[in-house]
């Protein structure tokens, strides 16, 4: 019996690990200049079965900044930063904790980048590649979890 207890015990926190690794759940973006957190974003699946990532709120607000995202050139131009959805789109790549085909707007200059969303860590980190044409030529931050 006890060893029914123990293997359920494995079974069960296998489970919870592999269930982490998936860009599903909240998240710290970093700020690339100061390394501290600057938004929360959430992100979450869509009907189609995409991704959808939303900014909750500022973690970092900043008197300067934009509130709107005057330089987005799609339906969210003009729209508040905070509630807009930034990740639209991407789909996890058979047998791989890696989710492409996705969009990621920087609203901050309001370029839209093809996406590469990689849990690392256990889950606990979310390396964000945006990119223009090939993965070669585009940045990674790594995004915190928050829950």
């Amino acid at each position: 019996m006890k060893h029914i207890f123990v293997t359920l015990g494995l079974l069960g926190s296998a489970a919870l690990a592999q269930a982490q690794m998936t860009p599903l759940g909240a998240w710290n973006s970093i700020d690339d200049a100061t390394q501290k957190p600057k938004a929360l974003i959430r992100i979450s699946a869509n009907a189609s079965g995409g991704l959808s990532g939303v900014v909750e709120k500022a973690l970092d607000p900043r008197p300067n900044t934009e509130p709107n995202c005057d330089k987005c050139t799609d339906d969210r131009k003009g729209k508040p930063k905070i509630g807009m959805e930034i990740i639209r789109g991407g789909k996890k790549v058979d047998g791989k904790d890696v989710w492409e085909e996705g969009k990621i707007l920087d609203p901050d200059n309001g370029t839209d980048y093809r996406l590469r969303l990689t849990p690392i860590d256990g889950g606990k980190k979310l390396e964000v590649r945006g990119y223009v044409g090939t993965p070669l030529l585009g940045r990674t931050q790594t995004w915190v979890r928050a829950e």
